[in-house]
């Protein structure tokens, strides 16, 4: 057990790197289990979950060799077909090899998604559209275990096509590398659009798939016998970039991020420049900065393009600091509030409250099934509030960056526990925000 130790109100300078998306990273990790030959995958981010996802890899009988940020992956045989229930519990994304399970031993048992546990994040969407490509799926509930079979290559000589009902950034990335190496074509349609799924396409079209996205949200698929080893550059994290923006800005610094010019960030710039704070496109990278008191600003989640679920947290604590109310409406996740309640303990004003909303099913993406009289879908922040130190407990991977945010925010000395939650998506963050001179530390328990 770890706790971090942070004495806040210092700005943040200088320059800095972020790591390889880990949305990209863990997915690339499952695609290289569709070749047997071995696939090298570059600028890895070096985070808990990636281990996780290496060691399950490990266990169904593939190499997975790390040098620096560099993963040499090889899985000539798969010697098992069933996931871990103890592994998989960890991490959501395990999930996803029942698409190389399925195409290669043409088999799977899956069990039930873990990772944070944020939402109920319905797999629904992802069994119905393994149906459509003519996969029989069975769910025990005495186990907890998908069983998934695959009688053929499904497809034949015609096109196969399924609509996602709603937006699904997994289910649309396990339906194009399972239907990778179906027979036939497959059209994928409402699939999503997130820059992270066009950096797995554009890993597995390197590996000899046939995958086009031929509108912003229809995909194509034309089935291929088998794929090869590649050699593959993960992009940037995205998410990354936002936490350090949100650091530089909040704490009254200037923060240099490199490369991150080559992120789309479009809806998180717009929201910038209605709150006023800093920002700077250069060549090599983008400066954020403290400009001027900052403004309110209403924000909705939504799927890509829009302002994405996973900068909402960071945002609240940027609006502690902007004069007036500002709303944050979540409607991608029905409980993704969890930092609200530590966020009081250090002196903010937030409120959560549920909006008013007419039609409820075009507004929000998860299932309207899944909500629950006690979730709240929006918070209101007042501002400007002083915040002050605290001993605050992390509850997800995001809601920790939001916290330690808040940390470096505030005058004196904090303590945040859960660390853990922050080293499934974070390499040596507090490492990195002490290269900027914060003052922050790691401390065994």
């Amino acid at each position: 057990m770890e706790k971090l130790v942070i004495n806040g109100g210092k700005r943040l300078m200088g320059t800095i790197s972020v790591s390889g998306a880990k949305n990209v990273a863990l997915k690339a990790l499952v695609a290289a289990c569709l070749t047997d030959e071995e696939v090298i995958i570059e600028n890895i981010p070096l985070i808990s979950d990636f281990m996780v996802m290496v060691n399950i890899i490990r266990s169904l009988g593939g190499t997975v060799k790390i040098r620096d940020h560099t993963a040499y992956v090889q899985v000539k045989i798969l010697k098992l077909k069933k996931i871990s229930l103890e592994e998989a519990a960890k991490i959501r994304t395990s999930a996803m090899l029942m698409a190389p399970l399925l195409a290669r031993l043409h088999k799977a048992i899956i069990p039930n998604p873990g990772g944070c546990r944020v939402g109920a994040r319905p797999i629904d969407r992802t069994i119905n559209g393994l149906k459509a490509l003519g996969v029989e799926t069975i769910y025990n509930s005495d186990d907890g275990y998908f069983y998934i079979k695959a009688n053929n290559k499904t497809g034949g000589n015609g096109t196969v096509r399924y609509c996602f009902k709603k937006s699904t950034h997994t289910g649309t990335e396990i339906l194009i590398m399972t239907a990778a190496l179906f027979k036939g074509k497959t059209m994928l349609e409402n699939a999503a659009e997130e820059p992270e799924i066009d950096e797995l396409i554009s890993l597995l079209n390197s590996m000899g798939a046939k995958i086009k996205r031929v509108k912003p949200r229809t995909i194509v698929i034309e089935g291929v016998e088998r794929l090869h080893g590649t050699r593959f550059v993960i992009g940037l994290d995205r998410n990354e970039i936002v936490t350090f923006a949100v650091a530089g800005i909040v704490t009254r610094g200037d923060v240099f991020i490199k490369n991150a010019h080559t992120v789309p960030l479009e809806a998180f710039f717009q929201k910038l420049k209605v709150a006023g704070a800093g920002y700077e496109i250069k060549e090599g990278g983008i400066r954020f900065y403290y400009d001027s008191p900052l403004h309110s600003a209403n924000i909705q989640t939504s799927i890509y393009p829009g302002f994405m679920t996973d900068w909402q947290g960071p945002w609240a604590v940027l609006m502690t600091q902007a004069d007036g109310v500002s709303t944050i409406h979540e409607t991608v996740y029905e409980n993704r509030f969890g930092y609200v309640k530590e966020l009081k303990k250090m002196g903010a004003d937030v409120s959560l409250f549920n909006p008013i909303v007419k039609n409820q099913s075009g507004v929000y993406n998860f299932n309207l099934s899944d909500n629950s009289p006690e979730y709240f879908h929006a918070l209101k922040v007042y501002g400007p509030t002083k915040l002050h130190d605290a001993v605050v407990e992390i509850s997800d991977l995001r809601a920790g960056a939001t916290l330690v945010l808040a940390a470096l925010l505030a005058p004196l000395q904090s303590i945040v526990f859960g660390v853990e939650h922050l080293d499934r998506g974070y390499e040596k963050f507090e490492e990195r925000l002490a290269s900027l001179g914060s003052r922050i530390k790691r401390v065994k328990i």
